[in-house]
């Protein structure tokens, strides 16, 4: 049977490195499983080190995973975590970002507290991550950071979400130019409505959500595994001309 996502690249990552953010649940469970049947070295962090344990019971395969607890918004965790990755594997040849969180506000009970949570985990986690990873990469290496596809089309009563995730993209295109000529890329990978407990943990309330309902993707809502077959993907060799260019997992509800 082929894996929901796409059938799994034996040996595409072996002794390949990859520092892995959002690891505890959702598409950062998914892409940990991924990774390591395809052979790579999993260093998988989250805040929830329950959720941690869970993934690791959940990873088969060829390649290995350790786990560590890591607040991506704390400057001294990010850098611990990053040098201490680095240092159990010599070095590291991919930075996945997939820790983020998500805000149903409208805007008139938008709070400061939620913007500066959204960014802070969003783009600040995202931002030290890549700045402190980025000199353990040699040539070759990528940074697979997830965006939102919300990034770039409007969506009501998530305009600080959105500005996040906007941000994020914003911040991976520019990164890519920065990086070309050391050999890293950098890809932005946006996800649409994917099925998860962030996700679900979304409820209407007295909300309207009628407008996602009109823009829904046929496919319906994707999956963890199939938006961790494209951070595989982008991860890999297989992609290694693209750099600066967004990936939009949205199943064509935005065309």
């Amino acid at each position: 049977m082929i894996p929901v996502g796409g059938p799994r690249v034996a040996g595409r990552f072996d002794g390949r490195r990859v520092l892995l953010t959002g690891a505890a649940s959702g598409i950062g469970r998914a892409t940990a499983v991924r990774l390591v049947a395809e052979g790579a070295t999993v260093h998988a962090v989250d805040r929830d080190e329950l959720g941690l344990a869970v993934t690791a019971e959940q990873c088969t395969g060829p390649g290995r995973i350790t786990t560590a607890t890591c607040d991506v918004t704390s400057e001294p965790d990010v850098i611990a975590t990053v040098a201490g990755a680095a240092a159990r594997s010599g070095g590291l040849d991919a930075l996945v970002n997939v820790a983020g969180i998500h805000r149903t506000t409208p805007i008139e009970t938008l709070r400061v507290d939620d913007l500066h949570l959204l960014f802070e985990v969003n783009l600040v986690g995202t931002a030290l991550m890549c700045r402190e990873a980025v000199g353990h990469l040699a040539r070759g290496g990528a940074i697979v950071n997830v965006a939102s596809s919300a990034a770039a089309h409007g969506n009501p009563y998530m305009s600080a979400y959105s500005a996040s995730k906007g941000a994020v993209l914003a911040f991976s295109l520019s990164l890519a130019a920065e990086l070309v000529g050391r050999g890293i890329r950098v890809v932005p990978v946006s996800p649409g409505t994917v099925a998860t407990p962030l996700t679900a943990a979304v409820t209407p309330g007295d909300l309207d959500f009628g407008y996602f309902a009109r823009i829904r993707s046929l496919l319906g809502e994707a999956t963890p595994e199939q938006v961790a077959g494209v951070i595989a993907f982008a991860a890999s060799d297989d992609a290694s001309y693209l750099t600066g260019a967004e990936l939009r997992v949205d199943g064509g509800s935005h065309t």
